[in-house]
């Protein structure tokens, strides 16, 4: 392990193994629809490519960008949506996330989805960190609650690093810039 990861959380095979686990209740939900998988740039790209491939019913894809964190790595509470790109009236919109913290980011994503007119929306997030939960959401398929730590790897990152790491692991405090 580098001694900028403090420890391994989440091994690549946990994390593959519990993707596929997860999709087994997924493919069950959207048998016979053909859902819109939205994508939440940057961290969940390496994610949903993963859940994307396990699952066995056909689908649209698409990537929107989402944040609500500012520089210093900590949520403004306020979230920033560029244009989803696509039509989502009158589609079951699964939105695939890396991980929901503060749940401001996924509030505003299904309020502005259901105001763009989608038939539903359902989220399945990596990871959950429901110690930080500010507002009442909740992922309808999650693979891990995590404690509160900031995390790296598997599509997270820390200052635009550690995104390709293939585990998930919390970052050493010694690496946070102050």
């Amino acid at each position: 392990m580098e001694d900028f990861c403090q420890e391994i959380l989440l091994t690549e095979e946990q994390i593959k193994k519990r993707i596929a686990e997860v999709a087994v209740d997924i493919n069950r939900d959207y048998k016979g629809k053909k859902p819109l998988v939205i994508g939440v740039l940057t961290g969940a790209v390496v994610y949903c490519s993963d859940l994307i491939r396990v699952l066995d019913f056909p689908l649209e894809l698409a990537f929107l960008k989402a944040s609500s964190y500012g520089s210093d790595s900590v949520s403004s509470g306020k979230v920033v949506i560029n244009s989803i790109g696509c039509d989502v009236k009158d589609k079951d919109v699964l939105i695939a996330e890396d991980i929901i913290d503060t749940g401001y980011t996924l509030k505003s994503l299904t309020e502005i989805l259901y105001k763009e007119g989608a038939k539903s929306v359902k989220c399945a997030a990596l990871l959950d960190k429901p110690e930080r939960r500010e507002v009442d959401v909740a992922a309808d398929y999650c693979c891990f609650s995590i404690p509160d730590a900031f995390v790296i790897g598997y599509g997270l990152d820390y200052d635009g690093e550690y995104r390709s790491l293939p585990y998930v692991g919390i970052l050493n405090p010694a690496y946070i810039k102050k």
